[in-house]
């Protein structure tokens, strides 16, 4: 379980360029928990999932992780608990290593740096064969010569090759071609519900957020705006969403991004 508490975070305080960034947000997730979360451009996502990580400590407030204050612990402390992937899928592997060494390395298990058995091999052929997308026979080539989709899917086998208490997927299928977007949320959503993992996921798309997982939240200016699930989620259009956020912020959501996406609209 994520327990978040009265999190608050400032950059360049005490200056002209002084930001607030977290504003004393509130946010429990409990286990097995698939939460999507929208919001324009400086709503605070990406720098929420970045206090998570452990990339900046808070100002203020408490996060807590199955029970265990990590609030001040390094982000590589924390990294042991929590699997991230990121928008550009160059991020999250080794692009000179193979798939396979890639796959031991994220295993725990020392990658190229020591001999990887033939149970290990055939292991990692069966994971990657359950992708669909014929890596299983290409163990031995660079992850740099494959696809973004291609990628991004092995990133996401990588960060859950052993099951985190916290996935964190921040605008993951951005990057990637209609057709691996799809491919990928796919495959991400086979693996969280596999594993019966607690995940956390930023989108620019509404209409994924109203679709996939269990909740949804929208931030705006560092706090959480709305937080919808069961009956009254099922029952959102996007239309609702934008109406929503007009109501509770005031004005009309402008990103661009957001709006004009293909898929945005049922």
């Amino acid at each position: 379980m994520l327990n978040i508490s009265e999190i608050s975070k400032t950059f360049n305080p005490g200056t002209v360029n002084a930001k607030l960034v977290l504003d004393k947000l509130n946010l429990k997730v409990e286990d097995g928990e698939f939460v999507t979360i929208i919001g324009a451009n400086g709503a605070g996502k990406s720098t929420l999932f970045n206090a998570i990580s452990g990339n900046f400590i808070t100002d203020s407030g408490r996060i807590e992780l199955d029970g265990d204050d990590i609030t001040l612990a390094p982000e590589y402390v924390r990294a042991r608990k929590i699997g991230r992937l990121f928008q550009d899928p160059m991020r999250g592997t080794a692009a000179g290593m193979t798939i396979e060494e890639n796959l031991m390395l994220a295993a725990g298990r020392g990658g190229w740096l020591s001999h990887m058995t033939k149970e290990q091999r055939n292991e990692f052929r069966e994971i990657l064969s359950k992708l669909n997308m014929g890596l299983e026979d290409r163990m031995k080539q660079p992850m740099g010569l494959l696809s973004g989709g291609q990628r991004q899917a092995v990133t996401l086998l990588m960060a859950t090759i052993n099951p985190p208490s916290l996935l964190l997927l921040d605008e993951h299928t951005a990057a990637l071609d209609p057709a691996a977007a799809d491919k990928v949320l796919e495959i991400t959503e086979d693996v969280v519900k596999k594993e019966r993992l607690t995940c956390l996921m930023i989108t620019h798309n509404m209409q994924s957020a109203l679709t996939l997982g269990n909740r949804t939240l929208m931030m705006d200016k560092g706090k959480i705006i709305l937080d919808v699930s069961g009956e009254e989620r099922a029952a959102m259009t996007v239309q609702d969403l934008l109406d929503r956020f007009k109501d509770i912020a005031g004005r009309a959501l402008d990103n661009d991004r957001m709006l004009l996406d293909k898929d945005a609209f049922p």
